[in-house]
């Protein structure tokens, strides 16, 4: 029976450390939270909205705007609009604000050298 202690297979696991706990990488959380929850919220109260109206405004519901489309089918469409929308809004503000700091951080780690392989993005593989 050995006491010795082995010693740690890398230091790579503690640049990842370092990595989350710098200021950068907390800003970048919070750029994500800042729209990926309010973002949320909005669509949780908008489709909220459609449910509630379904189940207790059925008359509003069903007044018919033009030919047999009604308020609910339009409400209805408008979900889809919005998903839409909000994926195109997210990677318009993921392109402008968050890509560049993580970009940043993966070259940060990338560049240090530890004898572990990084991930070549043109390729798609690890090098």
């Amino acid at each position: 029976m050995s006491t010795d202690t082995p010693a740690p297979a890398s230091a790579a696991p503690d640049r990842y450390v370092a990595a989350q706990r710098s200021d950068e990488f907390a800003g970048l959380r919070k750029a994500l939270r800042g729209f990926v929850f309010p973002m949320t919220a909005a669509f949780f109260l908008w489709y909220a909205l459609y449910v509630i109206l379904s189940a207790y405004a059925r008359d509003f519901m069903s007044t018919k705007l033009v030919g047999n489309i009604n308020v609910a089918l339009v409400f209805g469409l408008l979900q889809f609009v919005s998903t839409f929308l909000i994926a195109w809004f997210y990677s318009r503000y993921a392109e402008r604000n968050l890509d560049p700091t993580a970009d940043r951080i993966r070259a940060e780690l990338s560049d240090v050298p530890d004898g572990s392989t990084t991930v070549d993005e043109s390729k798609g593989a690890a090098s």
